[in-house]
């Protein structure tokens, strides 16, 4: 009898332990375990988990301590909250004692719940700061091989190959070393460190880290990043060395072979600080400075345009270890560099995806085309056995021309790779500091290990297309029963993915540049995919460095070239510089953005007030719209719409932030100024007699409706319109890289995605499936998917938000930070009759599966802790609405709220639900 009162209450014990509240994740500015952090008060936050239902966070407690057995103990000599009777879980600034560079803290937090449970600690986590202060790098000096002649300074760069200083300078790319010796054990040992434009770093002859192209590309006249690498257990007691292999990347792009611009910000350093932190408390540093050793490497050519060029012949067996002979280098010479370090602390790039050639061709005598099978941002990579000095010429492109050769018109040319061999054994190589958007990778001067050869060539063993990428974590899904949205979003996804580096780049390979519109249209269909946060941040801070003295913020961020008239000054660009940071706000709850781009935001206002009449007419419009012309400035929309309306919606979004920052007399002053600018636009482009912006296209009255500029009376009005448009078009799209997204947020609020479906759900026309219909593995640049194009751009992504939003059905209610209030609002449209999506929010993770039947509607959902949602159901009075097999009037944890439009609404917080409607 006893044993089975014991069993009862252990088993009453382990359910009530199960429904506990629990910390599952930790975070410190959105990462895990981050180093090299420079921001003074941290943010932290945390993920919250609990089998039961309705749960919310009622206060929590953080520790943090600078000793691990401190915290064990738990102490918290640096910074204790005690019990704070709070919901937030998310983005709190650290306040405890001032912390020291290069010191690690460790942390934990525990909380309570609306139901009065406690959690137990998290799991103990740390992060260590970076160098906070110029002194904090000990003296560590710019260092390189040679020097570029004032004379050769050139920024901003040029883009006029008629410049006579395009072919002047050319620069060489060094390899750098320093002994040094370690004779007590190692606590830990950090390196901080960063080399312009790009760096390898390796201890002891092995590369450090798994990142590619460090740092992040940045305005290097104003600043740079450097980079924090934990290498205790790189190093060995006695004899170390370092070494450093410098590439160009954006800080000097040569004028050789294709080139968007050219520029010079200095020839090739590095600077770096390694810091041995001894067993015994002890602290050594070692610093780059003259008393390094450079050479010349074996890298002979790096574009970040062009190509890269390496002859094995140069390579230096040992030259990165200890014991290596560098009596015949040079000392290396001390440099100026960009005037500010900041910790680099978005994601790096790093290789993901390898693909082998799904086809081999041999088009003519000498050259063999290898098919990848995907166009993705990537690098050749080559196993190759023959003759020493022999050279094999790698040539990539996303397109054949009729012949079946490489063609790189649309993209720029020539661009390609030389690699010479130095006849030992196998040799494997692939370029270092320049990649390249490609699908087909073309090899002159060797020959496919299958066929016939008398030897005087190279033999290809082996071929990949190595794709890179910045390594913002996965943290969406979707599919459903529509087999080409399935490979739309794929589509789309691909193309996102090869423009996702340092900085969000147009495409791959023409440009490579920042061009601003795409963060924050198509960042709200990236960040339901991936995790962008820190990327965001970096962009933001991109802008404050390129933005001028009379307040624009240009195109391009960074600016390395300044471009013409609308490629520089075109608000719809422009307006990045506010809209992105209060979509950070919106998306992750992130305060300290907005705060910190206020400055930035306020002034390019103030350049935008300049307008005549509030109206803008300048820039380039709905870039890429469909019209009469080959695709280019917009056709049919007039700019003076797609400029204003961005104006007044950055006016709106500004007396929202100015709100949030609790200024209240420029809240005021915003407001007023953008009621000032909606009545001189609707004055100017609303027609009372069709109820139609300007010409009526489909993003002037998008743009129109979604800015909030058309007024409630006329709203619906303009909303038919709009479907008429469409409609009237046979279902076609006409709207460009502007008004698309705005075209598709309207008619999915307006409750009309089987609009949205009727669009898209087609291959015949210019969009989505056509692409797919003629050949494309990557979202292109054009509607039309022509050849003079890139073929690797993602500015026309927008359906992969409403994938999300619209048929997976999850999305912000409106006011909401973070997610924190949810509508689950699935649309049944079309021929699709299952979807399964889920994205991992800042406070965990939302999923929704639905699946229809002839007369059933299944749909199963998960809300995080601390969040509530509002459900909608495709349901009437008259159906018959479960969860978990009971009818909802008879459930306590969930609230049915009525019906509206064909919809059941019921309100839910945390939880898994699994509803019918018969």
């Amino acid at each position: 009898m006893n044993k089975i009162i014991l069993c009862c209450f252990l088993l009453i014990t382990m359910l009530r332990a199960s429904a506990q509240i629990g910390v599952q994740q930790v975070f410190c500015e959105y990462q895990t375990n981050p180093i090299g952090i420079d921001a003074q008060r941290p943010e932290l936050s945390w993920r919250l988990i609990s089998s039961k239902r309705n749960v919310k966070q009622a206060a929590y407690r953080i520790l943090v301590a600078d000793d691990s057995l401190l915290l064990q103990k738990n102490q918290g000599n640096v910074w204790d909250t005690k019990k704070v009777l709070s919901s937030q879980s998310i983005q709190i600034p650290f306040a405890g004692k001032k912390m020291s560079s290069v010191k690690t803290y460790y942390w934990k937090v525990m909380v309570w719940d609306n139901y009065g449970a406690v959690s137990s600690w998290s799991k103990p986590a740390k992060w260590q700061m970076g160098l906070l202060s110029v002194d904090d790098w000990k003296g560590a000096k710019w260092i390189a091989y040679n020097k570029l002649p004032d004379s050769l300074y050139l920024v901003p760069a040029i883009d006029d190959t008629r410049d006579k200083r395009w072919h002047q300078g050319k620069d060489t790319l060094p390899i750098l070393r320093k002994a040094f010796a370690v004779f007590k054990p190692i606590k830990k040992a950090t390196a901080f460190i960063t080399g312009l434009g790009q760096f390898d770093l390796s201890l002891n002859s092995v590369k450090v880290g798994d990142h590619f192209l460090d740092p992040g590309w940045t305005k290097y006249d104003k600043h740079a990043l450097y980079v924090t690498f934990d290498v205790t257990n790189t190093l060995k007691q006695g004899n170390n060395a370092i070494g450093v292999m410098l590439g160009n990347g954006f800080y000097y792009t040569p004028g050789e072979r294709y080139h968007k611009l050219k520029g010079a910000f200095g020839y090739p350093k590095m600077i770096c600080r390694v810091v041995l932190e001894y067993r015994d408390g002890s602290v050594e540093n070692i610093v780059s400075d003259e008393t390094w050793k450079a050479t010349p490497g074996p890298v002979t050519f790096s574009s970040i345009y062009g190509g890269e060029d390496y002859n094995a012949n140069l390579e230096q067996h040992g030259w990165n270890s200890a014991g290596f002979d560098d009596h015949n280098w040079q000392q290396a010479i001390v440099v100026d560099g960009p005037p500010k370090l900041e910790a680099q602390m978005q994601y790096p790039l790093k290789i993901f995806d390898e693909f082998s050639p799904i086809k081999i061709t041999h088009p003519k005598p000498g050259a063999w085309v290898y098919d990848m099978g995907q166009n993705a941002s990537a690098i050749p990579s080559i196993i190759v056995k023959g003759n020493k000095g022999a050279v094999v010429k790698i040539t990539p492109a996303e397109l054949l021309d009729s012949d079946g050769l490489v063609t790189q018109k649309a993209i720029g040319t020539p661009v390609y790779f030389n690699y010479t061999l130095n006849g030992v054994g196998t040799e494997t190589w692939h370029p270092q500091f320049m990649y390249h958007g490609f699908r087909y990778i073309q090899i002159e001067g060797a020959v496919p290990e299958k066929e016939m050869n008398s030897g005087a060539l190279p033999v290809i063993l082996d071929i990949k297309s190595l794709h890179t990428r910045n390594s913002a974590p996965t943290i969406g899904t979707f599919s459903c029963s529509n087999d080409l949205f399935n490979r739309v979003f794929k589509l789309i996804d691909w193309a996102i993915r090869s423009n996702t580096a340092s900085v969000f780049t147009d495409c791959p390979h023409r440009e490579k540049l920042g061009w601003l519109e795409e963060a924050y249209l198509v960042g709200s269909s990236i960040r339901y995919n991936y995790d962008i946060a820190t990327l965001c941040r970096k962009v933001v801070r991109d802008m404050i460095k390129s933005q001028t003295a009379d307040g624009l913020i240009p195109d391009i961020a960074p600016e390395y070239v300044e471009f013409s008239k609308g490629f520089r000054d075109s608000p719809e660009w422009g307006s990045n510089g506010i809209i992105l940071p209060y979509y950070i706000y919106q998306w992750y709850g992130d305060q300290q953005v907005l705060a910190g781009s206020y400055d930035m935001m306020t002034r390019y206002v103030a350049y935008l007030e300049k307008s005549k009449d509030h109206i803008l007419y300048h820039g380039l419009g709905d870039w890429y719209d469909i019209g009469p012309n080959g695709p280019g400035e917009s056709q049919l929309t007039p700019k003076g719409i797609t400029g204003t309306a961005t104006y007044y919606y950055d006016l709106t979004l500004l007396a929202k932030i100015a709100h949030v920052l609790g200024k209240t007399d420029d809240e005021k002053k915003y407001t007023n100024l953008s009621e000032e600018v909606k009545k001189a636009y609707n004055h100017t482009f609303f027609n009372k007699q069709t109820n139609q912006y300007g010409t009526g296209s489909q993003a002037a009255n998008a743009m129109s409706v979604y800015m909030g500029l058309a007024d409630s009376a006329n709203k619906e009005k303009v909303v038919n319109n709009i479907v008429k448009d469409i409609r009237d078009h046979n279902n076609r799209i006409t709207a460009g890289d502007i008004g698309y997204r705005y075209l598709l947020r309207v008619l999915d609020d307006a409750g009309r995605s089987d609009v949205i479906f009727d669009m898209n759900n087609r291959t015949d026309v210019p969009g989505y499936g056509y692409q797919l219909a003629q050949g494309a593995t990557a979202l292109t640049e054009s509607w039309q998917a022509n050849t003079t194009s890139s073929n690797n751009h993602f500015m026309l992504g927008h359906l992969m938000e409403w994938f999300y939003s619209g048929l997976g059905g999850i999305k912000p209610a409106d006011n909401s930070v973070a997610f924190q209030n949810i509508l689950i609002r699935p649309e049944l449209v079309g021929n699709i009759s299952e979807v399964k999506t889920s994205y991992l929010s800042p406070y965990g993770l939302i999923s929704n599966e639905w699946k229809k039947t002839v007369h059933s509607f299944y749909m199963h959902t998960q809300i995080p802790v601390n969040t509530t949602a509002i459900i909608y159901l495709p349901a009437s009075k008259n159906s018959l609405i479960s969860e978990d097999g009971k009818s909802v009037l008879n459930r306590n944890n969930l609230k049915l709220l009525g019906f509206e439009k064909g919809k059941a609404l019921i309100q839910v917080g945390s939880g898994r639900y699994s509803f019918a409607v018969k």
